[in-house]
C-alpha cells in the first residue's frame, strides 16, 4: 500500500469531520445536549458546564466511512473480517457511551449508566469479538516485543481480549478531562499502530482503520481544541478504547499497547493509587486523579497539562515503534 492511499485515508477522514462538526454543533446545543461539570472537579471546569457533548459521534462517522471507502479502493476481494471487527467494537463501545452521555445529559443524571451496566456492555461485545476471531483461527498466542518468544495461552487468550477491550475503553475515557487532551494523545497512539501495522504488513485494513482514526481525530481536534467548542463525551472515548485494543490485538501487538498507550495507563494508575491510598490510610497521594488534574491543582495552565501529556504520548509511542520494529 502506497503513501498516496494512506495521505488520502487521513484526509478524507479529517474533511469529513471538519465538514460535518459546524453542522453537528448547533444541532447538539438546540437539543441542549450540554456536558455537566462535576461539582467535585477543579473549580475552572465549571464555566465549561453547557458546552455540547457526544461530539464522538462525528468521530465515529469520519471513521466508518473512511474506512469502508478506502478498504474498498485498495481490496480486491472486498471487505475482510479484520475491519468489520473493527467497526464493529468501534461502533458497539460508541452506542454504550452513547447511551451513557444521552442520560446524562436528557435525564440530568451525571453519572450515567452504572458502572454494572457500562462493564456488562463492554464483556458481551468483547466476548463477540473473540468467538469471531475463533471463528477464523486466529492465533491465541501473545509475542513479547523485540524477540521471538511466544506464549500460547489457549482459552485464556478470551480473558486477555475481555481485559484489553474494557481496560482500553475505560482507560481512555478516564484520560477525557481537558480540551484536546484525549484527541491529541489518541492521534498519537492511533498514528504508531498505524505505522507500526503498515511498516510490518500486518494488514491493510487495520492501517486504514487507524489512519482513518488519524484524520477523524485530528479534524475533531480543531473544534476540540482549548477552549473546546464541543467534548466527544463518553461517546468517543469508549469508542476509541475500544478499537485501539482491537487493533493491538489484530496486529499481534497486545503487549505494545502498553507502551504506546503509557499516557492512558498513567491515568488509570493514577485512579487506582488514589483510590487504595485514599481507602487504607485515610491519605490521597495526588491532589486529584486521573492524572491530568493533579496538575491544574498544582497551578498548571490546561493547555499546559495537555500539551505536555502529548509531548509524553509521542515519548511511549516512538518507544513502542522503537521496541516493535528497530530491536525487532
Amino acid at each position: 500500500m502506497n503513501i498516496t492511499i494512506l495521505l488520502m485515508t487521513i484526509a478524507i477522514a479529517f474533511l469529513i469531520t471538519v465538514l460535518l462538526s459546524p453542522l453537528f454543533i448547533p444541532f447538539l446545543r438546540r437539543l441542549k445536549f450540554g456536558q455537566s461539570i462535576r461539582e467535585d472537579g477543579p473549580e475552572s471546569h465549571l464555566k465549561k458546564t453547557g458546552t455540547p457533548t457526544m461530539g464522538g459521534l462525528m468521530i465515529v462517522f469520519g471513521i466508518v466511512i473512511t474506512a469502508i471507502i478506502m478498504a474498498s479502493k485498495v481490496s480486491q476481494d472486498g471487505i475482510g473480517y479484520e475491519l468489520w471487527l473493527l467497526l464493529m467494537v468501534l461502533v458497539g463501545f460508541g452506542i454504550l457511551g452513547f447511551l451513557d452521555d444521552f442520560i446524562k445529559v436528557a435525564m440530568k443524571r451525571n453519572l450515567g449508566l452504572t458502572s454494572k451496566q457500562k462493564l456488562l456492555g463492554q464483556v458481551v461485545i468483547a466476548l463477540v469479538f473473540y468467538y469471531i476471531l475463533q471463528s477464523q483461527d486466529f492465533p491465541t498466542y501473545i509475542q513479547i516485543p523485540g524477540t521471538t518468544i511466544q506464549w500460547e495461552l489457549g482459552w485464556v487468550y478470551a480473558l486477555l481480549i475481555i481485559f484489553m477491550l474494557v481496560g482500553s475503553s475505560n482507560a481512555v475515557n478516564l484520560t477525557d478531562g481537558l480540551d484536546g487532551l484525549l484527541a491529541g494523545t489518541a492521534v498519537i497512539a492511533f498514528g504508531a499502530f498505524g505505522i507500526l501495522a503498515w511498516s510490518s504488513f500486518a494488514s491493510v485494513e487495520v492501517t486504514i482503520f487507524a489512519l482513518a482514526a488519524v484524520g477523524a481525530l485530528l479534524g475533531f481536534l480543531v473544534f476540540n481544541a482549548h477552549p473546546a467548542k464541543v467534548f466527544m463525551g463518553d461517546t468517543g472515548s469508549l469508542a476509541l478504547g475500544g478499537a485501539i485494543a482491537g487493533i493491538a490485538i489484530l496486529t499481534k501487538m497486545e503487549v505494545i499497547l502498553i507502551i504506546i498507550g503509557g499516557v492512558f495507563v498513567m491515568e488509570t494508575l493514577s485512579v487506582i493509587i488514589q483510590v487504595i491510598s485514599f481507602k487504607t490510610t485515610g491519605k490521597r497521594v495526588f491532589k486529584m486523579s486521573p492524572l491530568h488534574h493533579h496538575y491544574e491543582l498544582m497551578g498548571w495552565s490546561e493547555w499546559r497539562v495537555v500539551t505536555t501529556f502529548w509531548l509524553i504520548g509521542l515519548v511511549f509511542a516512538a518507544l513502542g515503534i522503537y521496541i516493535e520494529v528497530g530491536i525487532g
